[in-house]
């Protein structure tokens, strides 16, 4: 491999983490220059590497450049659809097999963590979505399978946008820090069948979120639009 090649890969490696982690916003602008700066490169790797992220679905083309992929209505419900598949998976399959067991090093953890945030409730707040995510990553990942584990942190990437408005009220924090409880305890418990209905229905009410912000927000840009025509 070339040192251009090399340099590119790396380039894309961080800025797809970036991505991922949420550490570039949204609303971001995703510009050659100041990326260049930010990796501590020339343009031509960022190029490299924003091309590819472009192909992958990562990021998306708009009026004056590239951003971080923001999705549809329709999109959102697709993408949910997608995550409800690959979650209810995780537990399926220990459900399927006498021989798997959930990874309890990895959700007794977990459990003590949202038994501490329910204790002490954080502050309503965007950033609360990483939590969301850690928990069902953490969950996916008790299940064994980390190819699940990949396509889900795929699809938090692509609905991130709209779910960063999920935690803006005391009664959402409260909702998914006691549905996550719920799910991890009956996990634990060896309630297989239980945990996989109070996760459906816990996704069931973040899409049904996720759907009415997004709305929310396109409605709210139409009505900006038409007050600057």
């Amino acid at each position: 491999m070339s040192d251009a090649s090399s340099l590119a890969d790396r380039v894309f490696v961080a800025l797809r983490d970036d991505l991922m982690s949420g550490q570039l916003a949204p609303t971001e602008r995703l510009a050659e220059s100041s990326l260049a700066e930010r990796y501590e490169v020339s343009r031509t790797p960022v190029r490299e590497a924003l091309a590819r992220l472009l192909a992958d679905g990562l990021i998306e083309r708009r009026e004056r450049g590239l951003y971080p992929y923001r999705p549809s209505i329709e999109d959102l419900d697709h993408l949910y659809e997608l995550r409800t598949t690959v979650e209810l998976r995780g537990i399926a399959r220990i459900e399927e097999d006498d021989s798997r067991r959930h990874d309890r090093d990895i959700l007794g953890p977990e459990l003590d963590h949202w038994k501490r945030l329910r204790r002490n409730v954080p502050r309503p707040d965007a950033g609360f979505v990483s939590e969301d995510e850690r928990f069902h990553v953490a969950l996916l990942s008790a299940a064994g399978n980390q190819a699940l584990v990949a396509a889900l942190e795929l699809v938090n990437v692509r609905i991130r946008p709209v779910r960063m408005f999920d935690y803006l009220t005391e009664d959402r924090m409260l909702a998914t820090i006691d549905e996550h409880i719920a799910v991890a305890e009956r996990v634990v418990d060896g309630d297989l069948a239980a945990a996989r209905d109070a996760l459906s229905t816990h996704i069931e009410a973040s899409r049904r979120v996720a759907i009415r912000r997004a709305t929310e927000a396109l409605s709210m840009a139409g009505m900006i639009r038409a007050l600057r025509s």
